[in-house]
């Protein structure tokens, strides 16, 4: 498909309409397909409770449950521990030699007054026979899942030296009912898909959610009007406000990393996509991009000096970038292959992650900016959006499997793979959110 009818397409819907068949936002189901060689033995001992009644969650299971989905630890099934201390001073390590393990986590759920709780856990290093990590956790009754989310990634940070993703969230879009009678449902939940819930929904196109650095909005375009139109919504609150309902598209926003502009895809009078930067409190605009070509699909790079965009200047799409002032010619980026497009800096801004066309396919791969390297992570037909985990280790990204679309993720070196599918229906576009702020 050539450029611009894909770019017609993702603008005006009818080709990702075609795509998404099902029903509306449903539990995410994420299945590993690929980890490391040698993925690290690990026992997630379950967690004592000190007081009355059953445990108001399961800290051990969750933490189990994010360090496996890394695809770099190997949980012990709860049924083949030898032993359940919850101090480290009943930690036998000769017991977790014998099954191999290398690390054990130990730790208790203690209540505190009201709806506070406390996570006190410790991490050994069963080859040393010594403490690695050790550490107590406040957390609200409402919070434990995310506070046990946290526990995961200090873990994680420790044993890797790579700050966790586990208490992080990603937006995607769903759609439900048949042709005529779709209803768009804009969702934000955790990454390991739990606590899943509606931000915008629609009987029109909902597409291109984009988080804000501080992880508290989201832009996107909504067709509600009949038109393109690009909002901002503040996601505790739910309030939002229309930022750009200009002539023509409005399109692919993408936030700078201050946070007080967005850079626009927009047709205006001319009809010609250009690229655009809108401060939102001003509601100052500047053209960046000025030629009859398709200029779309901004991103900025972490430092806000640079956007790379997607463009057919040269007669087929490619990335090139501009300093986000404007004034200057744009530079191309990307040279391996015909076809280039989505692109979306690393956090280290070392990388640009794009949709590639490998032999046919359209793949993930990651640019090295400095060398012009391209490698190919994926393995799919109609693989797209990619995006960037805040730690910059993994990507998620879109794909279509079994002729439904589905989510997945592939580590920044193309080794770690997981599926994360909806137990009905279809999903889309996923961003995944920057660091919380605990």
């Amino acid at each position: 498909m050539r450029f611009s009818d894909r770019i017609f397409l993702k603008l005006v819907i009818a080709g990702v309409v075609a795509l998404w068949l099902g029903s509306a936002a449903a539990e995410l189901r994420i299945e590993i397909r690929q980890g490391v060689d040698q993925a690290v033995p690990v026992a997630v001992v379950p967690f004592g409770w000190e007081g009355q009644g059953a445990a108001p969650a399961d800290v051990a299971a969750v933490v189990a449950s994010d360090l496996g989905r890394s695809g770099r630890f190997a949980p012990l099934p709860r049924g083949d521990l030898l032993a359940r201390p919850t101090d480290g001073r009943d930690v036998d390590f000769d017991d977790w030699r014998i099954l191999g393990t290398e690390i054990v986590i130990v730790g208790r759920l203690i209540p505190q007054s009201g709806d506070q709780f406390t996570i006190q856990f410790q991490v050994f290093d069963v080859l040393r026979g010594e403490q690695v990590l050790g550490y107590r956790q406040p957390a609200r009754l409402q919070q434990l899942r995310t506070a046990s989310h946290r526990v995961a990634d200090l873990i994680y940070e420790e044993l890797t030296g790579i700050r966790g993703v586990f208490g992080t969230q990603v937006a995607y879009v769903t759609v439900n009912g048949p042709p005529g009678a779709r209803r768009y449902q804009l969702i934000v939940a955790d990454a390991d898909g739990e606590n899943d819930r509606v931000v915008a929904e629609s009987a029109s196109p909902l597409m291109s959610p984009a988080w804000s650095p501080d992880s508290r909005k989201l832009a996107y375009v909504s067709f509600e009007n009949e038109r393109s139109e690009i909002y901002v919504q503040t996601l505790r609150s739910g309030a939002r406000e229309r930022v750009s309902s200009r002539a023509g598209v409005n399109g692919a926003p993408a936030w700078s990393p201050d946070g007080r502009t967005l850079a626009l895809t927009l047709s205006r009078d001319d009809g010609n996509l250009d690229i655009y930067t809108l401060e939102l409190d001003s509601q100052v605009l500047t053209r960046l991009t000025r030629r009859p070509s398709i200029d779309t699909e901004a991103a900025w790079s972490p430092d806000g000096r640079t956007i790379y965009f997607t463009s057919d200047r040269g007669g087929a799409p490619q990335i090139y970038r501009i300093g986000a002032r404007g004034g200057e010619q744009p530079q191309r980026v990307t040279f391996e292959g015909g076809y280039n497009a989505r692109p979306r800096a690393s956090p280290d801004g070392q990388q640009i992650a794009v949709v590639h066309n490998d032999r046919g396919d359209y793949r993930i791969a990651a640019v090295d900016l400095g060398r012009g390297f391209t490698q190919v992570l994926t393995d799919g037909a109609l693989d797209e959006s990619p995006s960037f985990a805040p730690n910059g280790e993994t990507l998620i990204y879109a794909t279509v499997e079994g002729g439904k679309g589905v989510l997945a993720t592939v580590s920044a070196d193309g080794r770690i793979r997981q599926r994360i599918s909806a137990s009905e229906g279809d999903v889309r576009e996923p961003a995944w959110s920057p660091f919380p702020a605990y």
